[in-house]
């Protein structure tokens, strides 16, 4: 989610191809394929009920649309530096707006709530990439990473980078890894009950347990690779971002590596109507690639 920062990543060749191959995860003679270009750093990928795909172009402060019959609009012109997003149940779109380090609730008329600001009466880092569990929790990563249009001061705010637990209902909010460099990319499973952090300054990912409470688990190493963004399929496999996109099956086991041609791959998403089209936001461009898997909508 930098367009700040580029951190060096292991490449593809470096790992033991094993599990499904190829020809199990992407359809037959598919390609990547460049949907749209002309933006300054794409972000944050988000699926909607009907399967389309909002995006942000951060550094231009816009959310834009891309529908399932394959047009391209601007959703919103001024989201707060919009980053992550994800939807929830209610069709609100939940951004990371790190102008002002904050969690937005956006309705489908452009309309937002602020849902929270601050934590133990101290501003945020700068929320960066989310992820909505099945009851309406939300976990998100809060790094350090310095911007330009920051009016307050540019240190760090919170005692470290670390990833939270916020309850929309109860409208509490709480520390639930602390012991992470820097954490970025997050996806849960479907079912509630797993968590993948990525740990991009320490180039790892890790797998967590999710308790009721909401508070994390018996943390284990996912995979020996940091990411940018994060997804996940109804098969399990989660998908990393970087150089462009690297996927592991359940088990931590690389199947698969996505070139993109772009400088940096920040973040990847399943939309489309039968959910089976990977949508990947790298640099100034969107791509897609049709799947024989599909996405978690």
């Amino acid at each position: 989610m930098k367009y700040l920062i580029i951190l060096s990543f292991l490449f593809a060749g470096f790992f033991t191809l094993s599990g499904q191959g190829k020809k199990d995860i992407i359809a037959p003679e598919a390609k990547v394929e460049k949907l749209a270009e002309g933006f300054r750093f794409t972000e944050g990928p988000a699926v909607d009920k009907k399967g389309n795909i909002y995006f942000t172009d951060q550094p231009n402060n816009r959310i834009m649309k891309w529908s399932v019959d394959g047009k391209m609009t601007v959703f919103h012109e001024s989201p707060g530096r919009a980053n992550g997003l994800y939807f929830d149940k209610k069709g609100n779109l939940i951004s990371c707006s790190d102008e002002k380090n904050e969690l937005w609730s956006i309705n489908k008329n452009g309309d937002h709530d602020v849902l929270l600001s601050e934590f133990e009466e101290k501003k945020l880092n700068g929320p960066n990439d989310l992820w909505i569990r099945p009851d309406g929790g939300i976990y998100f990563t809060d790094p350090l990473y310095v911007r330009d249009y920051w009016t307050r001061d540019s240190k760090m705010q919170q005692e470290g980078e670390y990833v939270y637990f916020f309850s929309p209902v109860q409208r509490s909010i709480m520390k639930v890894a602390t012991d992470l460099e820097k954490p970025n990319g997050i996806i849960g499973t479907p079912d509630g009950k797993l968590l993948y952090v990525a740990d991009i300054k320490a180039n790892k990912t890790y797998v967590y347990e999710i308790l009721s409470n909401g508070l994390l688990a018996n943390k284990k190493l996912f995979a020996p690779l940091g990411s940018d963004g994060m997804t996940i399929d109804k098969e399990g496999n989660v998908y990393l971002t970087g150089r462009g996109v690297t996927v592991f099956n359940s088990k931590g086991e690389q199947i698969e590596h996505i070139p993109v041609e772009a400088n940096w791959t920040a973040n990847v998403c399943f939309g489309g109507k039968d959910m089976k089209t990977l949508f990947i936001t790298a640099s100034q461009y969107l791509y897609a690639l049709r799947m024989n898997v599909e996405g978690i909508r």
